[in-house]
């Protein structure tokens, strides 16, 4: 295992309060850092360098957890992040999860600025608008990822993309595609329109139905998928901004998806129809 600092004995180090305290967004804010915990989110984070510097800045381990991921370990060390060892009460007084698994680590923001993402005309982005649950904005960041997504953007109104919550629901996607935070939605769009992106909001009251938006081929160009409120969905001026209101067809008896389900059900029906040589198929023949 390669060497690393001295075991941090008292959570009341200087270093242990200065991570504990990016459990708080005034904090994150002030010091441009953010909490990574468990190994897959520190695996991505000591790889990932943004303007050309490394992300992962400092690892706190359990003299277990370093001897079980001894390449995270190393992926860190090679990423320049400052090592501690660590007691488990350490972990634990830092992580904000009921159980730790043994490896926190300390993150610079990465956020892309809004003009970044429109100048790379992406062809598929998904505009996190009212999303106020962590849980759900890192699930539907994931689902994004997951669906080849080239962007996301969380608008002003939705919550911080760096919540500790969001950051282990996305099991590791923050580092993995550009994010823009803090724009309102109506520049998000305008934004999107003018680099030649089709506004889709989702909603379940939408007037248009995604089956049948994919059976008649309208869904292969760039696309943005708006989404909501996880309780009351989209408002009226919000709608009102996109080029259609699509909702997701419920064949069964359910009352409705979970936001983080619709989002995945229309990222990938639109990574369907943009890789699609022959025309669409239907949602249900994706997802059946």
């Amino acid at each position: 295992m390669p060497p690393v600092s001295p075991e941090l004995i008292s959570p009341r180090s200087a270093r242990v309060s200065a991570a504990r305290r990016l459990a708080k967004r005034n904090f994150r804010g002030k010091d441009r850092l953010f909490l990574a915990e468990g190994p897959q989110a520190v695996r991505e984070a000591a790889g990932h360098r943004a303007g050309g510097q490394a992300t992962l800045v400092e690892l706190f381990a359990t003299v277990e957890a370093a001897e079980r991921y001894a390449d995270i370990i190393g992926a860190a060390r090679t990423a320049g992040a400052r090592l501690h060892l660590a007691s488990e009460e350490v972990i634990a007084d830092i992580s904000t999860t009921v159980t730790p698994q043994g490896l926190v680590g300390v993150c610079r923001f990465l956020d892309t600025p809004f003009e970044d993402i429109i100048a790379a005309r992406p062809r598929l982005v998904a505009v996190l608008a009212h999303v106020r649950d962590p849980g759900n904005a890192g699930t539907v960041l994931r689902c994004a990822d997951a669906a080849g997504a080239e962007a996301v953007v969380f608008t002003d109104a939705s919550v911080d993309l760096y919540n500790p919550k969001a950051v282990r629901a996305s099991v590791g996607s923050h580092f993995h595609l550009p994010v823009a935070v803090g724009v309102p939605v109506e520049r998000a769009v305008a934004g999107l329109q003018e680099a030649g992106v089709r506004i889709l909001a989702a909603d379940g009251a939408g007037d248009r139905d995604l089956d049948e938006e994919l059976d008649k081929g309208s869904m292969g160009g760039p696309t943005a998928w708006v989404f909501g409120n996880e309780a009351w969905g989209l408002p009226e001026e919000t709608r009102a901004l996109a080029d259609a209101v699509v909702r997701v067809p419920i064949h069964g008896k359910a009352e409705s998806l979970n936001l983080a389900t619709a989002a995945a059900v229309c990222l990938y029906a639109s990574a369907r129809a943009q890789r699609a040589s022959g025309g669409c198929r239907s949602v249900t023949e994706l997802v059946g």
